[in-house]
């Protein structure tokens, strides 16, 4: 059997050599703390497999994630000098190799699709699935991103194999701490929701959706997976108190929704407010700093015009295709 850890482990050996790389870095002048970053997080991936396994406390890791949140706030990572292309040379490839460059990019999510669609449901000789039960997904974007790095290795040809190493370290270090907000905002979530959050909303709900309205109850859902996003900057930390809320109580068991459509079209809803907040900085502010726009806001202003047509399409497609 094809475990997800497994993959867990490989980016922890990935962000524990970024580490390394950093504190050899003499050029940069947070190398220490940035370090420290990039280390805690990458070992946090092989610790975690001990907490899940209850062979080792839990309590742990939640200091790593405060130290982590410290170090963020104290602006750590920061970005040394670069030893990677030079634009010069990125541009030469990009005139070389045209669309071809978009080829690893495309391996992702067809061997992904693969894994999820049909290997997880393959069977060894002794009746044990091939990929971890409930994992499929994530092994095969593991896989997928290996492939992916072979074929831009065999396309490419890069001088050494330390180069995608190097580029990896360089793209994080323009990201900085925002690469592990996605996954800091899902895990609010779940915590807004042990704390009760979802049925305090859902309790507050009540009195603004009128008794046996489908729409009105669709179109709370629909916003309001959007306004928490906007709020919390990830749609995943939005999911479930909005799910607990008015998704599960609402339009699943009073309204006998389909629970696969009603929740997959909830979440696109949430990604309408992500295209319009910059608290999700990894989607919005950081490919701004990334590509040197003047204004960091120009992402979401440009965005605005279709997520909110888009989340009125969201809404429309879950009263029709929901029930």
């Amino acid at each position: 059997m094809i475990k997800v850890e497994w993959f867990y482990w490989l980016c922890g050996i990935f962000f524990v050599l970024i580490a390394l790389q950093v504190l050899n870095d003499r050029t940069n002048p947070k190398r220490l703390g940035s370090a420290a970053f990039w280390g805690i997080l990458g070992l946090s991936f092989g610790y975690g497999t001990f907490v899940v396994n209850k062979t080792a406390p839990s309590w742990i890791l939640g200091i790593a994630v405060i130290g982590l949140a410290v170090l963020a706030g104290s602006g750590f990572p920061g970005k040394g000098e670069e030893r990677t292309t030079t634009p010069a040379e990125r541009a030469t490839f990009a005139d070389k190799f045209g669309n071809k460059l978009f080829l690893p990019a495309l391996v992702i999510p067809v061997v992904a699709a693969l894994f999820g669609a049909w290997l997880a449901k393959v069977k060894l000789s002794d009746g044990t699935l091939l990929l971890q039960s409930g994992s499929a997904t994530i092994i095969g974007l593991g896989v997928a991103s290996l492939l992916a790095l072979a074929v831009a290795a065999a396309l490419l040809r890069p001088r050494s194999p330390a180069v995608p190493l190097h580029e990896g370290r360089r793209l994080l270090e323009h990201i900085g701490w925002a690469a592990i907000l996605p996954q800091m905002l899902a895990t609010l979530g779940l915590l807004f929701n042990a704390s009760g959050v979802g049925k305090a909303v859902g309790r507050v709900t009540d009195h603004l959706v009128p008794k046996g309205s489908l729409i009105a109850a669709v179109a709370l859902y629909c916003i309001g997976m959007a306004v928490f996003t906007i709020i919390m900057g990830n749609a995943f930390a939005a999911f479930p108190v909005m799910t607990a809320a008015v998704g599960w109580p609402l339009l699943v068991q009073q309204f006998d929704g389909t629970p696969a459509v009603v929740f997959a079209i909830g979440m696109l809803a949430g990604f309408c407010g992500t295209l319009c907040t910059p608290m999700a900085a990894n989607f919005n502010l950081v490919p701004a700093a990334l590509l040197e726009m003047k204004d960091q806001y120009g992402p979401i202003k440009a965005q605005i015009p279709t997520a909110i047509p888009l989340l009125g399409c969201n809404i429309a497609i879950m009263y029709f295709f929901a029930f």
